[in-house]
């Protein structure tokens, strides 16, 4: 029963990395809360059903549709939103309040569209699963693990090597300094905006196939990422996956021994610890003084 447990654990925290990534990697560079994070998760799990399930498109296609769908979305968020936001000098609690009126509203589409009743992608038998260790895993599952391993791996990466990630940095430690240098701070938002969305409604694409879909799933998604983003570090990617790790194990170990009523109170428990002992997170860096 214990190795389920863990085994769950991994699976939950796999995609609540992705989740995390997506609203580091934009917080990173733009200082603002992005909630409309939560919509882009969601959205990636419609877009799906849209595209296989509406359109007739083959699932593999279809998830890759949805991938560019909600990179795209969050791109138009910046560029009609958040971009003639920040051009007329609004602050940061601003922007957050902007984002929280997307959520509602790309929610409430959502829900006019498609109903409230929660919806499936999967066709024919529910999987049994192989055996693992006493444990049962689907093969969605190990899709999700490997995916979330290979991306957290890749976003290293793309911060570390690549042009694009330097510049996500530069930005990120100085924006006006690293104007000065060349670096074009609208552009590497932008940026940010288009792979933290990827990411996002990738795992919205993945938490659909294992389990359903529904307007409310984006709110859980948002909370958990925001969690996981604050206990890792922001900016630190091996930070944020120790973090999604803790979470997941947490609260599903939570779940068997005291209830599932209990598993959202259990990661804003452990985000309180964090906050008044260790607030800069895993990995971060401590900051001596913060915008609201």
């Amino acid at each position: 029963m214990i190795t389920q447990v863990l085994i769950n654990g991994v699976i939950a925290a796999s995609t609540w990395v992705l989740v995390a990534l997506g609203f580091s990697l934009i917080y990173y560079t733009s200082r603002f809360f992005h909630f409309a994070h939560g919509a882009v998760f969601m959205a990636g799990a419609y877009f799906t059903l849209i595209f296989n399930m509406f359109l007739g498109i083959w699932l593999l296609p279809s998830m890759l549709l949805s991938i560019a769908s909600s990179a795209l979305l969050g791109c138009l968020m910046y560029l009609f939103i958040y971009h003639p936001l920040e051009r007329r000098r609004a602050s940061p609690l601003i922007l957050m309040l902007s984002s929280l009126g997307i959520f509602i509203v790309v929610e409430n589409i959502i829900s006019l569209v498609f109903g409230n009743e929660i919806k499936i992608i999967r066709s024919g038998l529910v999987e049994e699963g192989f055996p693992l260790w006493g444990a049962r895993i689907t093969s969605v599952h190990i899709l999700i693990v490997c995916v979330s391993v290979f991306l957290v791996v890749a976003t290293g990466v793309l911060l570390r090597t690549t042009k694009v990630g330097k510049a996500m940095r530069a930005v990120a430690n100085n924006r006006e300094l690293a104007k000065v240098c060349g670096v074009e701070s609208y552009r590497v938002i932008l940026w940010s905006f288009i792979v933290g969305s990827a990411l996002a409604g990738l795992a919205g694409v993945l938490m659909a196939l294992d389990v359903h879909m529904s307007p409310a799933m984006g709110l859980n998604a948002i909370m958990m990422g925001v969690v996981v983003t604050i206990i890792g570090g922001i900016g630190s990617v091996p930070g944020v996956a120790l973090a999604a790790l803790l979470l997941g194990m947490a609260q599903h170990l939570g779940v068997w021994m005291i209830g599932s009523q209990w598993q959202d109170a259990i990661a804003f428990v452990i985000l309180l610890v964090f906050l008044v002992f260790k607030p800069e997170g895993f990995m971060g860096k401590k900051i001596r003084k913060a915008v609201v």
